[in-house]
């Protein structure tokens, strides 16, 4: 299986202008079974989607999962998503996980026959980080038996530091990520259990990733137990 992470910095690239298509194409060059979305909605007011639903399925395969957003024309929750082959769809179960720190947070928690993937976007001080990652390991063995993999914009660039409670999970920081042209910091990483074995990983380099977003997506292949 292939998951992967991406935050689409709401469309906007850089600098703008607003180009979801560029994003749709990023999304679609991953061939990713499961994919965890950053920023894709509009920061303020109601919210509105910054990646339009409809677009979806016809650009990428992929169907968004089914929840309730942050506002009634969001396609996320605090600005996540997922999104996962159509087939995955029928038997997945979602459940949205409030997260402590300083500003609002929450995490996606998707179930599947065999795995349990938590989309996440952490905060933007350490000390909320340390919180949220000890609030998701300590909920991942009540998600539902089987293996457990978090990915996401960790907003973490330190290797060590931060990152204490997932000690005992194997972290997987493919590569720099971030700002998009000319990458120098780890920010997107995954977490796996132990009873993942990673078979590969990488960052998606290819146009036009370095200018759909301030971050590149990345991905990994992964065997089930």
């Amino acid at each position: 299986m292939r998951l992967a992470s991406y935050n689409l910095h709401k469309c906007r690239g850089m600098t703008g202008p607003h180009a979801p298509e560029r994003n749709l194409a990023v999304i679609a060059g991953l061939q990713a079974d499961v994919v965890a979305l950053q920023e894709v909605d509009f920061r303020y007011g109601a919210r509105p989607e910054a990646l339009p639903r409809a677009l979806v399925q016809e650009a990428t395969g992929l169907v968004p999962a089914d929840f309730t957003g942050t506002g009634e024309n969001s396609l996320g929750w605090h600005g996540q998503t997922l999104l996962l082959r159509p087939d995955l769809a029928a038997a997945a179960q979602v459940r949205r996980l409030p997260l402590p720190g300083i500003e609002p947070r929450g995490a996606i928690a998707l179930r599947l026959p065999g795995l349990t993937v938590v989309a996440v976007h952490l905060g933007l001080a350490r000390s909320s980080r340390r919180a949220q990652l000890a609030r998701l390991v300590a909920q991942a063995g009540r998600l539902g038996a089987g293996p457990v993999a978090l990915m996401g914009d960790f907003n973490e660039w330190h290797d060590e530091r931060g990152l204490e409670p997932l000690s005992g999970w194997q972290v997987v920081a493919p590569g720099p990520t971030w700002p998009a042209p000319l990458p120098r910091l780890r920010l997107d990483r995954f977490a796996l259990t132990r009873d993942l074995h990673l078979r590969d990983s990488g960052v998606f380099h290819d146009m036009p990733a370095r200018q759909a977003s301030d971050h590149l997506p990345i991905w990994a292949d992964i065997a089930l137990p």
